[in-house]
């Protein structure tokens, strides 16, 4: 990818939202002690709660970071296509969009700008210029995409490299112990062949796999449904079972021995997750401080092959 990250990307979509302000600076002060980097946003975050209009999170960490000074310490990735004033992937509104997050995040660039979810209604070459524009106009030091299928995904490189554009080099699609596919059949092969670096997103499959739901009650309601809900099933259970098993053997927690399993797959940099508090994010952090064994690897390989796919 060209830019050095710790192996953990703080996801920054509670930001705003499950943590407030005071809260969220305590959680990012936490990672950068942890010797963490990378923070990944959108301006879209958190449109989606009643009461926000998007870029919240965006905004929390511009403040942190002017009040911290600390900007060349952090590499900050951040999204278009969502924000309800920004929606879409054609030209102009690419480059709005992108303006609109500078500001918020009071930078001068950002360091990994994300295509947050494909847009059929825009010919890729167009987006794929505006994202090129933005590279050239050193607003933007490399480009990604997010939720792309593999063929969408070789179409945009492909374009890239015939009209001399930036190219895309990282993908963060859905992935982690519980839910394999679609990436491993359709975005790893593309993977592989173009080196592309891998940071993916619900890492621990919005909290389920740090062993706190142990029934379908328990992710009913609120917050949790939103987050965990799609990701239960018993076949589920039985991975967090193994998980659970694993992680007393190396004195850590699941979500740790989640986090190391995903760290360890082909091209993946760095997994995206959320804390929401500190106590969370050192749970988390835990990963980078043992290996899991051949054969507890070949264990998680084997309880998650049979989650059916959805």
């Amino acid at each position: 990818m060209g830019i050095d990250v710790y192996p953990l990307a703080l996801g920054g979509s509670t930001f705003g939202w499950t943590s407030d302000e005071i809260t969220s600076r305590r959680v990012l002060d936490g990672f950068l002690d942890a010797g963490g980097n990378l923070i990944d946003t959108s301006d879209s975050y958190s449109a989606f709660v009643p009461g926000n209009s998007g870029g919240e999170s965006e905004t929390i960490i511009g403040a942190w970071m002017a009040a911290r000074r600390n900007r060349g310490r952090v590499v900050i990735g951040t999204k278009v296509s969502q924000h309800p004033e920004f929606a879409g992937l054609s030209a102009a509104n690419v480059e709005a969009a992108a303006d609109a997050s500078l500001k918020r995040l009071g930078t001068d660039y950002i360091d990994l700008y994300w295509a947050h979810y494909d847009d059929p209604d825009v010919p890729l070459q167009e987006t794929a210029e505006a994202f090129d524009a933005l590279v050239r106009a050193g607003k933007v030091r490399a480009i990604g995409v997010s939720n792309y299928s593999g063929e969408r995904i070789r179409e945009w490189i492909t374009i890239a490299h015939r009209e001399g554009y930036a190219v895309p080099v990282a993908v963060q699609p859905l992935y982690n112990l519980v839910k394999r596919d679609p990436y491993e059949r359709d975005i790893a092969p593309v993977v592989a062949a173009e080196n592309l670096a891998v940071l993916p997103y619900q890492a621990l499959a919005g909290g389920f796999l740090t062993g706190k739901y142990r029934a379908e009650p328990d992710v009913a309601g609120g917050i949790r449904q939103y987050m965990a809900h799609g990701f239960y099933s018993e076949a589920g259970l039985t991975v967090v079972g193994v998980l659970e098993d694993i992680a007393r053997e190396h004195g850590t927690t699941p979500a740790a021995v989640a986090l190391a399993w995903l760290c360890g797959r082909p091209g993946v940099v760095a997994p995206i997750a959320s804390a929401r508090t500190v106590g969370q994010l050192t749970s988390m952090t835990a990963f980078t401080r043992f290996e899991l064994a051949a054969g507890q690897r070949s264990a998680l390989d084997d309880v998650s092959a049979r989650v059916p796919s959805t």
